[in-house]
């Protein structure tokens, strides 16, 4: 028996209009559709006419769920995989049962389709040639405040996700570790209310204390465009003007000026040198 094929079908962020003309033939064509919450899935299948049977698969069934559907490709059938919104697999259990279809040599055949975070990047006006994708931050401040100290160092943009009942406490935590770093804030993408804020962690705190939290948000923010400063040796520099015949106090005058390092600092080196 020839076993089935697992598809990777995203569904709109928002708007119902954003599915593929594909999307909706593989959701016709497949024998189950395993959905994230089944609640919000058949909204989709009935706004679209689609009549076909569900299954809930989700990350408190993620084990004995994951065997049942692994079973039941092997037995041929065709399963579509979706989220609550955009691509399955990215910041959802999805990821596992891809996984296990992988390992089961069984054929994933992925659908191209919306995405919060590549949505959100393209509209912050912040680099988008090379990015970082971190999904959600911990929940707890102090690993949370470890990770964004990680992202800090970043040179490339990143982008996160964050639930509405903890953006505040996370725009204070990036306050006090990114400071006045660039970020775009989107929410409610492709709804009605779609609205996207571009400015700094400390501007977005007044604004979203004063304007209300609602909705889930994609957070963009700006790489580290700090120049690296290179180590300079400066032992190697004093003896490179000793060997040229100056004298240390002026070999030490010249590394402090042309480094612009302390002149004390230069001197405590010298010290360790013998003419």
């Amino acid at each position: 028996m020839d076993k089935g094929i697992l598809f990777i079908c995203p569904t709109p962020i928002g708007n119902l209009e954003d599915i593929t003309l594909r999307s909706l033939r593989i959701l016709e064509e497949v024998d189950l559709i395993a959905a994230e919450d089944t609640r919000h899935t058949i909204k989709l299948l009935n706004h679209y006419d689609i009549k076909k049977p569900l299954t809930s698969y989700h990350e408190h069934n993620i084990k004995e769920k994951g065997i049942e559907l692994i079973e039941k490709l092997k037995e041929g059938k065709k399963i579509a995989l979706v989220s609550d919104a955009g691509m399955p697999g990215i910041s959802d259990p999805g990821e596992v049962l891809i996984r296990e279809a992988i390992e089961a040599d069984i054929e994933v055949v992925p659908l191209p389709g919306p995405t919060a975070s590549i949505t959100a990047l393209i509209i912050s006006g912040l680099p988008t040639d090379k990015f970082i994708f971190y999904g959600f931050l911990s929940s707890k401040k102090k690993d949370r405040i470890k990770e964004l100290e990680e992202i800090k160092e970043y040179k490339m943009t990143t982008i996160i996700y964050e639930a509405p009942h903890r953006l505040l406490s996370l725009l204070e935590d990036m306050i006090e570790v990114l400071g006045e770093r660039k970020i775009s804030i989107s929410r409610e993408l492709t709804k009605k209310y779609e609205e996207t804020f571009r400015g700094t962690p400390k501007e977005a705190l007044e604004k979203f204390k004063s304007s209300g939290v609602r909705g889930e948000f994609v957070l963009v923010i700006e790489g580290n465009k700090e120049e690296e400063t290179p180590e300079i040796d400066i032992e190697k520099l004093l003896k490179d003007y000793l060997n040229q015949g100056y004298r240390k106090k002026e070999a030490v005058k010249k590394v402090s000026e042309e480094y612009n390092l302390p002149k004390n600092e230069v001197y405590r080196v010298s010290l360790e040198i013998s003419e």
